[in-house]
């Protein structure tokens, strides 16, 4: 009986050691978020840290990190049998957001911090050898979540700070290394914080600005140079048609020089974008993005997804311009892939583990040769056969021709004027009156993102003023011309913003008439 009782008293005398903490941080969900605990439970027995909660690799190899970052900052890393949930447990977790957060929990599991200190604030940024911070992706998406559930102080990396000002009403505390959070928390010393109230965005600088091809550096072209100004005024998108060497690709790289400039609320939501995105997480967008992919470009590439799923170019372009050079050598699949964010401003890729929908309201600017060769219908001999100039073009569908407003063929330009300067129309002149025009229609439809381009059928018949005669052309031409439903509301739109331009709140017989001019020539034959 006696040995029955030993190991009976040997544990109630023996001495355990257990203190469970938490902090918190964020998940990113394809277009979503989570709310993480981290929890970190210390007990007695051989010192090992085990990280559970549906952790990706990356995840897991942080107690590297962590063992390694407490000891470069000269912090005594406890020698206790650690464990690290992530919860919700039955969420993927991944990337490593989560360093700073779980080094957090483990100073209030040691008692090192007080919980008092913490128990309002998210933690994010990934953790160095060297006890850095350093930037995660996704920064800007984690804040508006936090503030949506209620957390205003957050602490951020360094290099993520002037991302995280673009966040209205919240209080970042930007950190640089573990010594700084741990000092910190200890109020040992303090780090300056800053209420961003309505948010802190800056100007784009003079470097980033001169990056643009300005418009009075294209000689020439009047007509294709309207139609782009009309295109950035009412946000319609553009098909260049011509043979190689006229000046497409320069006219479309004109196009973000042109544009408004970018909003705050733009800002904050596109830099979002392109955190999630971009290798460069840490950068803030200014400017119009410009997105142009290589022809070989993948369809992953441009729709987005992946394993894990990320934004493409489709949604990189988000709230400026998606370059397509050379549209036909596209797949023809990536090419079918617009229709549902020239239709909606919106693409939802879905994949086997994940569905997400990502923002994807750009201005779709295109450029295609007349055939394989590029050179029918021009000054110099066309080498291919009516099979192949037929199977080129064919690439392009009807739902697609029918999704891009303007087509426009780019005239020759005369050799003797290609030296001359021209100073007339300046981006900057330009975007003044695209300005005017996109204020003008802001006003009409009550929203400052709603353009003649996106306003929905509802909104085009409640709101633009057609007269008899006006409409008496729309209808023969659409009768005549065969013109499709779709193609017959876009036609209204750009003469809505041809009426706009000309400071004409009807919409005439002459508006009518140029936004025809701007239908595909095999439309009109």
């Amino acid at each position: 009986m006696q040995s029955q009782r030993e190991p009976f008293t040997f544990r109630l005398d023996r001495k355990v050691y257990s203190m469970s903490s938490v902090a918190r941080s964020v998940q990113l969900l394809g277009g979503d978020a989570c709310l993480v605990d981290i929890e970190c439970h210390m007990s007695a027995g051989l010192p090992a840290i085990l990280v559970v909660g549906m952790t990706s690799k990356s995840i897991d190899e942080s107690k590297e990190r962590l063992r390694a970052a407490f000891s470069s900052s000269g912090l005594t890393f406890p020698k206790k049998k650690i464990t690290i949930n992530l919860a919700p447990a039955d969420i993927q977790k991944l990337g490593s957001s989560f360093d700073l957060a779980i080094a957090v929990s483990i100073l209030l599991g040691m008692g090192a911090v007080q919980k008092s200190k913490e128990q309002d604030s998210l933690y994010f940024g990934e953790l160095g050898l060297d006890g850095a911070v350093r930037p995660v992706r996704g920064i800007v998406g984690r804040l508006l979540f936090s503030r949506k559930q209620g957390y205003k102080t957050v602490f951020v990396p360094k290099e993520n700070y002037e991302q995280a000002l673009l966040v209205p009403q919240i209080t970042v505390i930007p950190v640089g290394s573990l010594t700084e959070i741990y000092e910190h928390l200890t109020e040992v010393k303090l780090i300056k914080s800053t209420e961003t109230l309505g948010g802190i965005y800056n100007k784009p600088t003079e470097s980033e600005l001169n990056d643009i091809i300005d418009f009075d550096e294209v000689i020439g072209q009047e007509r294709a140079k309207r139609a782009l100004l009309v295109a950035a005024a009412g946000g319609h998108n553009v098909l260049f048609n011509g043979p190689p060497g006229m000046g497409k690709s320069m006219l479309a790289k004109t196009l973000p020089g042109i544009l408004p400039a970018l909003t705050h609320e733009e800002a904050l939501h596109i830099t979002h974008i392109h955190s999630l995105g971009n290798q460069d997480t840490h950068k803030t967008v200014h400017t119009r993005p410009f997105r142009s992919p290589h022809h070989s470009a993948s369809d992953v590439s441009i729709v987005g997804g992946g394993q894990n799923p990320r934004p493409g170019e489709i949604t990189m372009a988000h709230g400026g311009v998606l370059f397509l050079d050379e549209l036909p050598e596209f797949r023809r699949s990536s090419i079918e892939s617009l229709r549902q964010p020239l239709e909606d401003g919106v693409i939802t890729v879905a994949r086997a583990k994940e569905t997400a929908t990502y923002p994807a309201q750009f201005m779709l600017v295109a450029t295609r040769n007349p055939c394989p060769c590029g050179y029918f219908g021009s000054s110099h001999e066309c080498t291919c056969t009516a099979a192949q100039i037929f199977g080129y073009n064919k690439k392009i569908s009807g739902p697609i021709e029918d999704r891009i407003d303007i087509h426009v063929t780019v005239d020759p330009v005369d050799h003797k004027d290609l030296l001359k300067v021209n100073t007339a129309n300046t981006s900057q002149k330009l975007r003044i009156i695209v300005e005017q025009v996109r204020k003008t229609q802001s006003d009409r439809y009550g929203s400052s993102i709603t353009t003649n381009a996106t306003a929905s059928s509802k909104q085009i018949k409640q709101k633009i003023n057609l007269t008899p005669e006006a409409k008496n052309l729309l209808n023969t031409a659409a009768q005549r011309l065969d013109l499709s439903p779709r193609v017959y509301m876009k036609t209204l739109k750009i003469a809505q913003t041809i009426a706009d331009l000309s400071n004409n709140d009807k919409v005439d017989v002459e508006h009518i008439s140029e936004a025809l001019q701007y239908r595909p020539i095999k439309t009109l034959l």
